[in-house]
């Protein structure tokens, strides 16, 4: 699905009682006073204002999302409720509007799995993760490979499994973007989603306080 159907599918929903989000990384995440925290999928920024209430003045909080209409809508609930340390940004996840090592906390509800490059995604959030700073994460992972004529099908897109990669390879990734432990924090029994089976699960993980050397990393 393109930027633009994406935008404007969201937009609609932005304004529509439906609710978007499952998972619940938010509960797991425990942010504390002082702390940056950055939302990635963060819709009409529900979980952005409760963060932004747990960090306190000295905290901050970002709001990652590439729909208008839900940063709109975002906008407008932090003004109501005259929340201050708060920025809704809008940005594709594979390339996240945010310097390197931002963030102490990065959290996310079943948003990654709409991500055409997953793998360029948590690389970003590793590099606006500091040292010694962790994420949760909420999403769904496939029991078998998805068929590749589902991955732009528009009602597949819709139903939140055509981009669902299987468990391994999701771990991989991880992996490969240089998170070295990961926490499964709890996870469902596979279940039908269209025509796929899939599993939710929530996991969390911290990026390494250095590495002892001179890199930088």
């Amino acid at each position: 699905m393109e930027i633009k159907e994406i935008n404007n599918r969201y937009s609609e929903l932005a304004e529509s009682e439906c609710c978007l989000s499952c998972g619940g990384a938010i509960n797991y995440a425990e942010p504390q006073k002082g702390e940056v925290c950055v939302d990635l999928g963060s819709g009409r920024g529900t979980d952005v204002l409760r963060m932004a209430e747990s960090v306190g003045e000295t905290g901050f909080v970002y709001g990652i999302d590439i729909s208008d209409g839900m940063l709109e809508k975002a906008r407008k609930n932090a003004e109501k409720f005259n929340i201050r340390n708060v920025r809704f940004v809008k940005s594709e996840l594979e390339k996240l509007e945010l310097p390197d090592k931002t963030a102490d906390l990065v959290i996310s509800n079943c948003t990654l799995n709409h991500a055409e490059d997953k793998q360029a995604v948590w690389d970003e959030i590793y590099r606006i993760l500091k040292k010694g700073g962790r994420f949760v994460v909420s999403d769904i992972y496939a029991t078998i490979p998805i068929a590749e004529e589902y991955r732009t099908d528009p009602v597949a897109i819709a139903e939140c499994w055509a981009g669902a990669v299987t468990r391994n390879e999701y771990m991989q990734q991880l992996e490969k973007a240089g998170f070295a432990s990961v926490e499964i924090i709890e996870e469902s029994k596979p279940y039908s989603k269209g025509k796929a089976e899939v599993a939710s699960f929530t996991i969390a993980g911290k990026k390494a306080s250095g590495c002892g050397c001179s890199c930088g990393c």
